[in-house]
């Protein structure tokens, strides 16, 4: 990405528009453009096409330098970079690849749900299913989708024009990512873009979350600078003698103590990517890696929760960005590679050894 990202243009243009964004389900095309020219919608697109193979580091740093400014973006292009290494690690040749990456910025989309069938034909394979969550599909180009194909779990790259958009995407944030749900009926793939793919492996699954952590991160970093701005500023606390919030103790207390928790979830996240670029990622050590992530997207939520206490019930006013970063972190601090609760159970799991079998 670019060095002080939170002070440059692009920044600029990203919370410009982040509440055009969210106002709309889907990223402004401003934030689109910029994002494009920022090269961050080719960080997974192979070199060999014109992209950047980036690391999981390099991935999470980025994403959370467009978190900070508008997470719905930066949750868009983590997809986009998902998809495209599913694209680079199931499908081989040019035939395909240097079709699909012929744009190495082009947008692309993707699920790795097997919410449908592919029925082969002579012509190809001829698709049916829907697919639902499929962020940033509206202005993505290409999607990669995961389908049941003579029992085996496989993935198709076609066009999203080639598939219906049902505009389903309500939530209460992360709704500029446009999660809507993708519609295949009757598709016909080619053969050549329909391939089976076995599970994914402990580097890819820390690869994956760190698109989803890194923006949660960002969002929470970008409501610390809105508190961060309420400290140098001549705002008081409400119905007290303070002349300023840093003469109160326990304001700067909880000031302490959010800036604490985004500190720490940042490092958490960096120090995991670094390890899973450094060394890869044994599959002994995936229960606990993941537990970590997990508890730093909880670290997050926490934060926000300080942050609103610092600034009131004005913190939820709609004008006001501390309410959407904190919606924005509560959604996609929840998703499924966050998922706390099975973190836990799976660490448990791992810590405790083999359980012996009843009977």
């Amino acid at each position: 990405m670019i060095d002080d990202f939170s002070q440059s243009e692009t920044s600029g243009i990203l919370r410009a528009h982040a509440g055009k964004t969210e106002q709309d389900d889907r990223p402004a095309a401003e934030s689109l453009d910029a994002v494009r020219e920022l090269g961050a919608l080719r960080l997974r697109t192979p070199p060999k096409y014109g992209g950047t193979w980036a690391g999981a580091e390099a991935l999470a740093r980025g994403l959370s330098d467009l978190g900070r400014a508008c997470p719905s973006t930066a949750w868009v292009a983590g997809t986009c970079a998902t998809s495209k290494n599913i694209v680079a690690g199931v499908f081989s040749g040019d035939a395909v690849l240097g079709e699909v990456f012929a744009d190495p910025d082009a947008l692309f989309c993707g699920s790795g749900v097997p919410a449908a069938t592919g029925e082969r034909v002579p012509e190809g394979v001829r698709v049916n299913g829907r697919w639902p969550n499929i962020s940033g599909c509206e202005d993505a180009t290409w999607t990669v989708l995961a389908l049941m194909v003579d029992g085996r779990y496989s993935f198709a790259v076609l066009p999203v024009a080639d598939l219906v958009i049902e505009r389903n995407w309500h939530m209460a944030g992360m709704r500029g990512t446009g999660s809507h749900t993708l519609v295949a009926e009757n598709v016909l793939v080619p053969a050549e873009r329909v391939a089976a793919s076995g599970p994914f492996g402990s580097g890819d699954l820390i690869f994956y979350t760190m698109t989803v952590l890194g923006p949660v991160v960002g969002a929470a970093k970008g409501a610390l600078d809105t508190i961060d701005a309420m400290f140098a500023s001549d705002r008081k606390p409400f119905m007290t003698s303070y002349t300023r919030m840093s003469e109160s103790p326990g304001a700067r207390h909880w000031l302490a103590e959010a800036t604490h928790l985004v500190r720490r979830a940042e490092s958490t996240m960096l120090a995991v990517a670094r390890a899973a670029d450094a060394d890869g990622v044994p599959d002994a050590d995936f229960p606990r890696l993941r537990m970590e992530l997990a508890g730093a997207g909880q670290d997050c939520r926490a934060a926000l929760d300080r942050m609103l206490d610092l600034h009131g019930s004005s913190g939820f006013n709609t004008a006001n960005a501390l309410q959407r970063y904190w919606r924005d972190v509560a959604v996609g601090s929840r998703h499924p590679h966050l998922n706390l609760y099975l973190a836990l159970e799976n660490y448990g799991s791992a810590l405790a050894g083999p359980q012996p079998t009843a009977g």
